[in-house]
């Protein structure tokens, strides 16, 4: 069947790519400022930049005659898809955007969201990480979700306290070594 007649889904789970976290039933979308200002300034590329210069690719290609056959029209049409369905993603995702500020976390003795923990696990081996968004998170770098297992380990902890993180792999214990919140004028998450 022709896509053309194909109704596109309701839900925004067509939206979510295989890298995209989604997050819990009823849970609000947090994200640091810095976050925020990020996806707005993907938002902002996509429609003013990006967008239009395949557009324009694709009109090009489309004049050419045959389409069938037109890997330029086809990639460009393709593309155009991914760029609205990711603009579509990006749009929810901040509309529903609870910007929270880190640095001015009252509590900076405790463990919440935007704090930077440095934490040493059973091994002896120590780790730092950063509570952050689940649009914001790169574990590799240190930016874990709010939602993630070791996060919610360390929420609520204080300078050493020892949490319990329980993963697939067992059961583990970490032990806080230092919690930090970034200040408000150098605010590198």
């Amino acid at each position: 069947m022709n896509k053309a007649f194909v109704k596109e889904s309701e839900d925004d789970s067509d939206d979510l790519g295989p890298e995209t976290v989604r997050l819990p039933p009823g849970a609000k979308n947090y994200i640091t400022t810095t976050g925020y200002k990020k996806l707005r300034a993907e938002l902002a590329h996509l429609m003013n930049e990006e967008r239009p210069e395949v557009v324009q690719v694709v009109s090009w290609a489309a004049s050419n005659g045959d389409r069938s056959e037109n890997g330029d029209y086809i990639y460009g049409k393709k593309r155009l898809r991914e760029i609205d369905r990711r603009m579509r993603f990006l749009t929810k995702r901040l509309e529903i955007a609870e910007v929270v500020e880190p640095s001015t976390q009252p509590n900076k003795d405790q463990v919440f969201f935007g704090a930077s923990v440095l934490y040493s696990d059973k091994k002896g081996e120590e780790f730092r990480v950063t509570i952050v968004g689940v649009d914001e998170a790169e574990p590799l770098q240190g930016k874990i979700s709010w939602i993630s297992p070791v996060a919610r380990a360390l929420t609520k902890a204080r300078e050493g306290d020892t949490v319990v993180l329980r993963t697939p792999a067992g059961v583990d214990e970490l032990d806080i070594l230092e919690i930090s919140y970034p200040d408000s004028g150098a605010h590198n998450v």
